[in-house]
């Protein structure tokens, strides 16, 4: 595909560095762009947390310089603090678990920016995402299984993906660092940024607690219905959660309990064994059918539960605005407010089907 002019998403990372420079390769006029998502970006980084900071910015730039395009750097800040991190604190406080790097490409990276793009006269928006879009247009994992990030990129639509670029989907993390190293960029042994991005220090609970409040509840035994602990905030636990539950007495048998349920109207969390946290059968909300139309009869596919989760057969079928899958084995602590992806296997690349909301 000829692109006469594309944006390159800088994080200031490795891997959109070595994007922007292979678009530079494929003979694509290419302007970086780096996203100023933090209000308070006045910090550097610690260790590989965080992101959105001065230093990222920075390294964004000097790559940019590197490789010989035009860099700018876009505020949107306002957009990202509405609809990643408010949407993230409201999930959380209804009793979800949900994914902000799925959000965040949603609405930000392949939606805003993406927008802003076109109307800038720009073909195409280039990013380092570790996933293959090929000619045929099929979102597929990438060739680095350890590193594939087509889970939070199924959330895209077509129209989204036919204006998208991801370089990267055929190489290695490790064969990216080595390529940085030769094209002399100094982002070529940066850390990677985890967990959360505008968490820094990894503290979730901290983050949810100084937002929403102290809401003391009770923590229920599902199988007695005693109660067995309280709790500050229920939207500090989620579904198959085993460790800082803090229960006053042992479950009768002296097995460990995990989190079955959270249930915000009565601030209750629920716990129970392991083999209660299985399920079968999984319903999900706002289906988006990247691999193309809405199916009209029952799939037989492979689905993803989490974002690096174990792929399970299922049967994936839609009623109404509801997909649902049925999966070929249970599986345990399935959480409302993650994506199920359902995918098509295939020996180029396991191809993306579509993906929707898990509710329950």
């Amino acid at each position: 595909m000829w692109l006469v002019r594309v944006l390159a998403a800088m994080s200031g990372g490795v891997d959109s560095a070595v994007a922007a420079a292979r678009a530079v390769d494929a003979g694509h006029d290419v302007t970086g762009v780096h996203l100023a998502l933090s209000r308070n970006p006045q910090t550097f980084r610690t260790g590989a947390r965080g992101c959105c900071t001065l230093e990222d910015s920075r390294d964004a730039r000097r790559a940019a310089d590197v490789i010989g395009i035009p860099f700018y750097v876009w505020d949107m800040a306002e957009r990202f603090h509405a609809d990643v991190v408010d949407d993230f604190v409201a999930e959380y406080a209804a009793g979800r678990t949900p994914n902000p790097c799925l959000r965040c490409n949603e609405k930000i990276k392949f939606s805003a920016v993406l927008d802003r793009a076109v109307a800038l006269g720009f073909d195409a928006v280039v990013t380092g995402h570790h996933a293959r879009l090929g000619p045929d247009g099929l979102l597929r994992r990438s060739v680095d299984l350890a590193k594939d990030q087509s889970y939070v990129l199924a959330v895209l639509t077509r129209a989204q993906l036919d204006r998208s670029v991801f370089p990267l989907g055929d190489a290695t993390k490790a064969e990216v660092r080595a390529e940085a190293a030769r094209r002399d960029l100094a982002v070529a042994e940066k850390p990677d940024s985890h967990d959360i991005c505008f968490i820094a220090d990894g503290d979730t609970r901290g983050f949810l607690a100084g937002r929403l409040g102290e809401a003391p509840g009770e923590v229920v035994d599902a199988s007695t219905g005693e109660v067995v602990g309280s709790h500050t905030g229920a939207y500090a636990y989620t579904v198959g959660q085993r460790r800082g539950l803090h229960l006053d007495r042992p479950a009768p048998d002296g097995r460990p309990r995990y989190v079955l349920s959270i249930t915000p109207k009565t601030n209750t969390v629920t716990v129970g064994p392991a083999e209660a946290l299985e399920v079968s059968v999984v319903r999900a909300s706002r289906p988006v059918w990247t691999g193309g139309a809405r199916p009209t009869a029952p799939i037989e596919c492979e689905v993803q539960l989490r974002a690096h989760g174990d792929v399970v057969p299922a049967t994936v079928s839609v009623d109404g605005d509801t997909l649902v899958a049925e999966l070929r084995r249970p599986v345990r602590g399935v959480a409302a407010g993650q994506a199920v992806v359902a995918y098509r296997p295939d020996p180029a690349g396991d191809v993306v089907l579509g993906s929707a909301t898990i509710t329950g």
